[in-house]
């Protein structure tokens, strides 16, 4: 493992932050290769299927469904509720809005929980959220999540997705004419009116749209998806699933509001393989090759050797040299490591100090060594070394790195 420009200075106490910081630095890339991974799987999703991101895994999305599941069990469907809400308050009234907001900040702060559980250990955070021991990190940010997830499902919703979601603005530079999207069929629909459930539309000059609105009451974004595809729209199929119920119940085909392409609606062949889709495609592949081969090769254990500050070498007796170092071992796995210590490159070079170590799970350990060496075997003032360290249970988790031996300059 190489030096960070930076590091290569005196030995100070900056070596050591220098050491994590090149540790942190390590993980920093993996999980940048990571993130760019996912994207191009976001923009290879998109051009092949639209925004199925947006309506069935975004975050945003899902906790505002949970929010609206929430506000139909306890004020009842649209209708009802905008009925209710013309009216005056009454105590029904209290009672169903004060039950959905409860359940609204129960969410809330199950999903607060979940989060800030992510860094402060579960059994021992909901334990201290009973007791009132809560430390003043914590307090923050359960108090940040809950009113964040509360005012974004619950009151935000579809405008987060409209005006703050920058997915919702390029999106359309991916799509292309054979991109997966909801769609409404307008030679199918139109043209759109009332009629009785037993009439013929085609003697009545209409389509198969009965304009019921149903497709719009249930957007949670708001849009009327016969005014064709806009930008606003996630994807989430609310609309066929609604559309799809009135023509069963009018005894006409499935199919009006659909998951289809621009082409299939214009009569065309939707070509699946296409320029942009495949470039996507083998970007794609590329990262994850790369991020595959980083991960195989990865050396799950970090070392280090830092010279001492003080004196170069002593004289432990006429015929032995000392020199002390500090070694920086850090266990980057998710299990505690024992380890065995070794040093090499001068013949008689000796390791003073214990040379088993056991090293916690993500811990970064700083060992003092003290190293030895005849004085006789000295070829110069200036020896490189090797210092090495191997799992005692897995021999292939083991690092080596080189260091300098100091001592006199041999006389000749």
């Amino acid at each position: 493992m190489g030096w960070p420009t930076g590091c290569l200075v005196r030995f100070t106490q900056s070596t050591v932050s220098c050491f994590r910081h090149d540790i942190l630095a390590t993980r920093l890339h993996a999980s940048i290769l990571l993130l760019i991974i996912l994207a191009f799987i976001l923009f290879f999703v998109t051009v092949f299927a639209g925004r199925l991101w947006c309506g069935y895994s975004c975050p945003q999305f899902v906790w505002t469904w949970f929010y609206m599941w929430a506000e139909r069990i306890t004020e009842g469907d649209r209708n009802k509720r905008m009925r209710r809400d013309k009216g005056p308050m009454t105590s029904e009234k209290f009672v169903r809005k004060a039950a959905k907001h409860s359940l609204w900040m129960l969410l809330a702060i199950v999903t607060a929980i979940a989060f800030v559980g992510y860094f402060s250990p579960i059994r021992e955070l909901i334990p201290n959220i009973t007791s009132g021991n809560l430390g003043t990190w914590e307090l923050w940010w359960l108090g940040f999540f809950t009113l964040a997830t509360y005012g974004n499902a619950g009151w935000l919703r579809e405008q987060v997705c409209i005006y703050m979601c920058p997915y919702a603005r390029f999106q359309s530079v991916m799509f292309d004419q054979d991109t997966l999207v909801i769609s409404y069929d307008e030679k199918r629909g139109e043209a759109r009116g009332k009629r009785k459930k037993d009439s013929d539309p085609k003697a009545e000059g209409l389509g198969d749209c009965i304009d019921c609105h149903a497709c719009v009451h249930v957007c949670p974004v708001g849009i009327d998806i016969r005014d064709g595809l806009q930008y606003e729209c996630v994807a989430c199929g609310a609309c066929i699933d609604a559309c799809d119920e009135i023509m069963d119940k009018m005894g006409y085909d499935r199919g009006l509001v659909r998951y289809t392409t621009e082409h299939s609606l214009e009569g065309k062949q939707t070509k699946i393989l296409r320029p942009r889709l495949i470039g996507y495609f083998a970007a794609m592949l590329i990262m994850l090759t790369a991020f595959v081969y980083v991960l195989s090769n990865r050396i799950p254990v970090e070392f280090e050797a830092i010279r001492d500050r003080g004196e170069l070498y002593s004289e432990v007796s006429s015929d032995l040299i000392q020199n002390v170092f500090t070694l920086k071992i850090a266990n980057k796995e998710q299990l505690d490591r024992t380890y065995r210590l070794s040093v090499s490159g001068i013949d008689g070079l000796t390791l003073i100090n214990d040379p088993i170590v056991t090293v916690s799970s993500g811990e970064l350990l700083n060992y003092p060594v003290r190293v030895q060496a005849p004085k006789n075997n000295l070829r110069s003032s200036n020896s490189a070394i090797q210092f090495s360290v191997e799992a005692l249970d897995a021999k292939d988790v083991k690092a080596t790195i080189e260091s300098r031996f100091m001592g006199p300059a041999p006389r000749r």
